[in-house]
């Protein structure tokens, strides 16, 4: 498929859709977006209305299932994304998943395992965008020996205290968000780029705020925490501290530091800054124009289908290590013990 209209249905228009997908589809040439479904009807004819959607269905079977549909675009929460995105597949279209990809681990191997059965078809998990303007120059410099040997990786990512408001987030709910805590499989999705996977992961958390209130105001328990440690042996023979917290006020924001044995690399968010044996402190680090990467997400997408490109920004097989590794710091917990990598 090179010159036809892509042919586009969206499931779940929630806040990451609405700003991104959407407008960033809507702005191909050749990309039609023809239905939506929302969780209500409501909110579904708000959608359409301001993007210009002319169908707007009330059950996602309906757009899965639409003759003129090329491509699913899933807004969802988590645990929607496997019973969507394999649906999709066996329907023949083109899926766009939202992160975080799945549940948990065996949901995220079913949904690369219905892939995997229909290589003809095009399928994308919405990726960390944290680093991706920095992404290629850390890896240029790694691989360049900048760094020396990989030694110690070391996120952090909070600043804020702790949310006095009781009400229940998805994120909050194991039911909707599965094993999924916080950013964690985002920050270790972006650590992958540059220094690869875990080989174990022993990891403690706490819950501060056990009790929410959701939408109808009953009081739910709250399983997912609020703060998270996790000590990460590197299948490069270095080490990873990642801290991912909701109750660090004031605390050191987001930012992920490489310490190597000739260099150090530091990311804030912003800046790009590192040093190497014999400095006296960090300096900024040119990101070379023809390096700098930036979101274009739907862009990789469409170009995929086209036959232009292949998914980086991520891929299925990327998805299911971040899911194993978010399964592994949830095992670790409830265990008090390490968890390999992969899981068996």
């Amino acid at each position: 498929m090179t010159e036809d209209t892509i042919r586009v249905g969206v499931v779940g228009a929630g806040a990451n859709t609405r700003d991104r997908h959407i407008p960033g589809l809507q702005a191909i040439e050749g990309v039609e977006i023809v239905a939506v479904c929302n969780r209500s009807q409501a909110s579904g004819e708000r959608a359409a209305k301001r993007f210009g959607i002319e169908r707007v269905c009330t059950n996602w079977q309906d757009i899965v299932e639409a003759p003129d549909v090329d491509a699913v675009v899933i807004g969802t929460w988590p645990y929607m994304h496997r019973l969507l995105t394999v649906a999709a597949l066996e329907a023949d279209k083109h899926v766009m998943c939202e992160a975080r990809m799945a549940m948990n681990a065996s949901e995220a191997h079913c949904m690369y395992e219905a892939l995997r059965s229909r290589p003809h078809l095009v399928a994308q998990i919405v990726p960390s965008p944290f680093s991706l303007r920095v992404d290629r120059t850390i890896q240029r410099l790694i691989r360049d020996g900048w760094l020396g040997d990989v030694l110690v990786v070391d996120i952090h990512a909070g600043g804020a205290f702790i949310d006095e408001d009781n009400t229940m987030h998805w994120r909050h709910n194991m039911d909707f968000s599965g094993l999924n805590v916080m950013s964690m499989g985002i920050w270790y999705e972006a650590m992958m780029r540059w220094v690869g996977e875990a080989s174990s992961v022993f990891a403690q958390g706490k819950t501060f705020t056990p009790m929410r209130q959701d939408e109808q105001g009953r009081v739910i328990g709250v399983r997912i925490p609020d703060h998270i440690d996790i000590i990460a042996d590197l299948a490069c023979g270095g080490q990873a501290h990642i801290q991912v917290s909701n109750v660090t006020g004031l605390g050191e924001t987001s930012s992920a530091t490489i310490f190597g044995s000739e260099g150090t690399l530091h990311f804030d968010g912003s800046a790009l800054t590192g040093g190497r044996r014999g400095d006296s402190g960090l300096s900024e680090i040119e990101v070379p124009a023809d390096e700098a990467g930036g979101w274009r997400v739907e862009e990789e997408f469409i170009s995929a289908i086209r036959g232009q490109e292949e998914i980086t920004h991520t891929d299925f097989a990327t998805g299911v290590k971040y899911m194993e590794f978010t399964e592994a710091v949830h095992r670790s917990r409830r265990s008090g013990g390490a968890v390999s990598l992969p899981l068996v």
